[in-house]
């Protein structure tokens, strides 16, 4: 579920619709949960469907970590890539704002954490990178950790209206990791390595 501050905007003609801010939301506040009625689809579920349904699962979707596609039922779906995104995915099925972002600001995401299929080139945003790839988990989760952690202590301090969709024992980890008794999960979990499955699935 997207953090209930938001509403679907059209922002231009090459990015088309995106998700934009309607009030002030804080670093450090969960913005999309993972909730019971977003739905995931197996590859082979995906296979059995008609092409129709297949094109919509590819430009709506995410990857997780077991490869399966995850559709979100309401219009998480429609977050933009950016290459320097607001909001960053973690390792617990929640993605959390690493900045401040204000009324009619977009939300976005960097796409390179989400398992793409195939490389794509971003909008020039004046940033080194220029393109995501299906590997980008391998080489940058190191500098979405390093965000996500310079904001996770305020997890606990700003408004979460999320929250009842966060387990509780996922809290009681939370306020763990907060008190330095635990170490935070590496987004470099999220990776989807489609060779271990071909090799498990060859075994």
């Amino acid at each position: 579920m997207i953090h209930p501050h938001t509403k679907i905007r059209f922002i231009n003609e090459v990015i088309g619709h995106g998700v934009v801010a309607t009030q002030f939301i804080p670093a450090g506040t969960i913005t999309w949960a993972l909730d019971k009625l977003d739905r995931d689809f197996t590859p082979a579920d995906f296979e059995q469907l008609d092409s129709l349904y297949q094109n919509i699962l590819e430009t709506y979707t995410y990857r997780n970590k077991n490869g399966n596609l995850v559709l979100c039922w309401d219009h998480g779906r429609f977050v933009n890539h950016s290459f320097k995104s607001n909001c960053i995915s973690t390792a617990y099925d929640f993605e959390i704002a690493v900045r401040d972002i204000y009324p009619g600001e977009e939300l976005t995401d960097d796409y390179g954490y989400l398992n793409v299929t195939t490389p794509f080139t971003g909008i020039d945003e004046g940033t080194v990178r220029k393109t995501v790839y299906p590997d980008d988990l391998l080489h940058f989760s190191k500098e979405w950790d390093a965000q996500v952690d310079a904001v996770f202590s305020k997890i606990t301090e700003v408004e979460q209206p999320l929250k009842n969709l966060i387990p509780g024992s996922l809290w009681l980890a939370i306020n763990e990791i907060l008190a330095g008794r635990a170490q935070m999960r590496s987004i470099a979990e999220n990776y989807f390595n489609k060779k271990d499955v071909e090799t498990s699935k060859s075994r």
